[in-house]
């Protein structure tokens, strides 16, 4: 298919600590630091690049060595970066990680927050061109609101990634979402909103299929919805006329087994990755999907967040048929 991905949404500039546990309210612990480039606007830009799809990214930037370091990473890359210069430093953020791999994350947006609808409205060509556009919510909501009408203006695929689960994901979005790709944190949070449902997030992988694929169609009636399950796989709900070449109305797809040391990224590279394929292979969304969690998988083999996303040939040799 050949078709071009648009991710819109946040850079940030990564500080990772590596520690045995992570710290608790008023506990100071030892660990080993580490910085490079973040945000889960560029993780996911940077996935649908290295998954195989030409790949432009809306972002916002300050004038600062932050900024610097995502143009020229993106250039390595060959990312077609496009940014908003602010006045404002380049966001930021600092993340724990534990022995096994598990984080905790606080972010500073800083130039994110200026990612404004105004800017977005002159890539409004852009958006309406592309195949499949991508966003998620560390960037305005008016933003993303702005970004996913373009795009279902000119009829590309729109995939919300309702992430972090702290922010808040208003009906005017789900409607403009084709797929919507919660975690299990993300997808009790909407319930809860939403349908007025409440359950523990460690709880979802649980549910049985089916009480899960009517809360997604309650939450998505017109969408598909792929809940990631972290080592539990994933859950795909699609609604009755728009399976997209599946056979069945709701599935689920087991996560391979890896040697994770840092999860930092997976959802990440999983909504990259599942972007890229769907905008160049013309097959099931079960096929999409498998590949997906692949690539995410294979990502949490590598310490870091968008330097850890693997290549589309690196998941096919370790991923065979």
């Amino acid at each position: 298919m050949g078709g071009r991905v648009v991710v819109v949404g946040s850079f940030n500039v990564d500080h990772v600590w590596r520690c045995q546990a992570l710290p608790q309210p008023g506990e100071t612990v030892s660990g080993a630091y580490a910085t490079g480039p973040g945000g889960k606007g560029f993780n996911q830009a940077i996935a649908a690049q290295r998954a195989g799809a030409s790949t432009s990214f809306l972002c916002a930037l300050g004038e600062d060595a932050g900024a610097q370091l995502a143009r020229s990473l993106a250039e390595a890359d060959g990312l077609d970066l496009r940014d908003r210069r602010s006045h404002a430093p380049t966001g930021s953020a600092g993340i724990y990680v534990d022995a096994q791999g598990r984080n905790s994350i606080v972010i500073g947006p800083g130039a994110n927050d200026d990612l404004d609808p105004e800017w977005i409205a002159d890539s409004a060509t852009l958006l309406a061109s592309a195949s499949v556009v991508l966003a998620q919510l560390e960037v305005p909501a008016s933003t993303v609101l702005a970004a996913l009408r373009a795009a279902r203006d000119g009829g590309a695929t729109t995939v919300l990634n309702p992430a972090p689960a702290n922010v808040a994901c208003d009906a005017q979005l789900l409607a403009l979402a084709d797929v919507l790709t919660p975690n299990e944190t993300e997808f009790a949070a909407l319930a809860r909103v939403h349908l007025s449902e409440t359950f523990q997030a460690d709880a979802v992988e649980s549910l049985p299929g089916a009480q899960l694929h009517a809360l997604c169609r309650a939450l998505l009636p017109a969408g598909s919805v792929v809940l990631t399950l972290g080592a539990a796989g994933s859950f795909v709900s699609h609604a009755p006329d728009r399976a997209h070449g599946d056979d069945a109305p709701w599935y689920r797809v087991p996560a391979e087994r890896v040697a994770t040391v840092d999860t930092t990224g997976a959802g990440d590279a999983f909504n990259g990755a599942l972007a890229a394929s769907w905008a160049t292979r013309a097959q099931a969304f079960a096929e999409h999907v498998r590949f997906a969690g692949r690539f995410a998988a294979l990502s949490t083999e590598s310490h870091g967040a968008a330097a850890a996303m693997p290549r589309r040939a690196e998941v096919e040799a370790r991923f065979p048929g």
